[in-house]
């Protein structure tokens, strides 16, 4: 066996015997400010090591070809109504998406932009409405022409009201036109006002009667509307609520059509409230919008590629005057790409504080815009560049998250105005890395402050203590 002599020599420590030693205040002074200083490096080396440094690179978007980019909105169009509002997408690469309803939600708004009712149903309108071929030019007037003075009397007289709201300018106003005043005529022979008076059929003019227009928040022409006499009375000019007509325009399409609506209202109760209105097929009539301002949220999924979402007044059979348009806008919410969690938000945000600065730019802007002879037809542009950020956790998790830069203008158009949002991606992206420091660099450290601070410490004592000695010599000298 190795005797234990033989092992303490290899001991590098040996000790001094206690009585050979020699405290001293000075020691004492150095001593306690290098614990000092041990501790508050310690400290300073902790927080170091718990705080988390990230790199930012710059590097090709790796992104493949097939990947689709989500565009997440929320859009309040004070004056656009929900009849004809329209969202509308397209890219360089020839993709053109009309209308899009699947992932989109439509809320009437009032003035203030609080919704006045449950979701707007816009449903599917025909793109292949049937008039009638041959046009008769000795029709006649079998419509009832009424103006702001005469309108609410009329519409309190006769169970069943429905008006033509017409523009004479208007195209599919000139198409109806004709047939309109044909079924008028059948109905009033069928159902005469006088000793029936169950329905009547109307229509005003919207180049005259604006502002009665305006109140029945008519934006496209024409626009057919049901007006029933005691269902649903509004405060607002005691109106009721009423439907809007989207089905055939033959005469014998309407003339069924009313009848269809006559049928279950007796000729003794004379009131549209006692029944129910009838069903008709191919989603021919729904209500008609609650007020003249539409509030638009849901998402789309785009191309990674140049683009545009478009809002605008969109029908098939419906003419719009581009002068009245007006496409002012409150931008509640809009962002691309996937929504991260407040909860990894706050989190990334304690290590990157700018991430996210950017991510929804546009929220709570207003671009207003009122229509005049001199400030008509303007569209307004909003151009999107945006960015991809990459930020990769300790936990090897990647956290994606899309901000762009926006700058917008109101541009004077020939054609009807609308609401664009065009976006543009970079075909770079940022990738941030999050760097944590290893245990065994900590622990490094920490041995190198304290054996650095102690070394130091001694060599000051050292240096200290034998200047002293030195000048005690000297003074020593001096008396002998």
């Amino acid at each position: 066996m190795v005797s234990t002599s033989k092992i303490k020599s290899v001991d590098f420590y040996r000790k001094i015997p206690r009585d050979l030693t020699e405290a001293s205040l000075s020691g004492a002074g150095l001593s306690i400010i290098a614990a000092f200083c041990m501790i508050f490096l310690f400290g300073m080396e902790l927080n170091d090591y718990l705080t988390v440094s990230t790199s930012t690179s710059i590097i090709v978007d790796k992104s493949s070809d097939g990947d689709f980019l989500r565009i997440d909105f929320n859009l309040s169009f004070p004056a656009l109504s929900c009849e004809f509002a329209s969202i509308d997408v397209s890219d360089v690469l020839g993709t053109n998406r009309l209308n899009i309803t699947k992932t989109v939600r439509k809320y009437s708004i009032d003035s203030n932009l609080k919704p006045t009712g449950s979701e707007f149903q816009s449903g599917q309108i025909s793109t292949a409405i049937k008039h009638d071929e041959e046009v008769d030019e000795e029709h006649g007037e079998g419509a009832v022409t009424l103006n702001s003075h005469n309108f609410d009397r009329v519409s309190h007289q006769h169970p069943i009201l429905v008006v033509n709201f017409y523009a004479p300018w208007c195209y599919w106003s000139n198409r109806l036109k004709p047939s309109w005043e044909k079924a008028a005529k059948i109905i009033r022979e069928r159902y005469d006002p006088e000793f029936d008076g169950r329905i009547l059929l109307g229509k005003v003019d919207c180049t005259e009667e604006v502002e009665l227009c305006r109140r029945n928040h008519i934006q496209g022409y024409p626009s057919i509307r049901i007006f029933r006499k005691g269902s649903d009375v509004r405060e607002d000019h005691g109106h009721h609520e009423h439907e809007s007509y989207y089905g055939d325009r033959d005469t014998d399409s309407l003339v069924k059509t009313m009848e269809d609506m006559v049928a279950p209202i007796s000729l003794q109760s004379q009131s549209a409230s006692d029944s129910q209105p009838s069903k008709m097929t191919d989603d021919a009539k729904r209500p008609a919008p609650l007020t003249g301002g539409c509030r638009i949220e849901g998402f789309v999924r785009v191309k990674k590629v140049p683009g545009n979402l478009i809002i605008s007044a969109r029908s098939a059979s419906h003419s719009f005057d581009a002068s009245q348009m007006n496409m002012s806008h409150v931008i509640s919410h809009f962002s691309f790409g996937k929504t991260i969690s407040p909860r990894v938000m706050s989190g990334m945000k304690q290590v990157l504080p700018y991430l996210g600065g950017s991510h929804d730019r546009l929220n709570g802007m207003r671009y207003i815009s009122n229509p005049s002879d001199s400030n008509a037809n303007v569209t307004i542009e909003h151009y999107l560049q945006v960015v991809k950020t990459e930020v990769m956790t300790r936990s090897y998790k990647l956290v994606e998250d899309y901000e762009y830069t926006a700058h917008s203008s109101l541009v004077h158009s020939v054609d009807i105005p609308v609401a664009k949002f065009h976006f543009e991606l970079s075909p770079m992206q940022v990738l941030i890395t999050e760097n944590s420091k290893s245990f065994s660099h900590f622990i490094t450290n920490v041995c190198a402050i304290i054996g650095g601070i102690f070394t130091v410490a001694g060599i000051l004592d050292s240096v200290l203590h034998n200047t002293m000695r030195l000048m005690k010599k000297v003074e020593l000298g001096k008396h002998f």
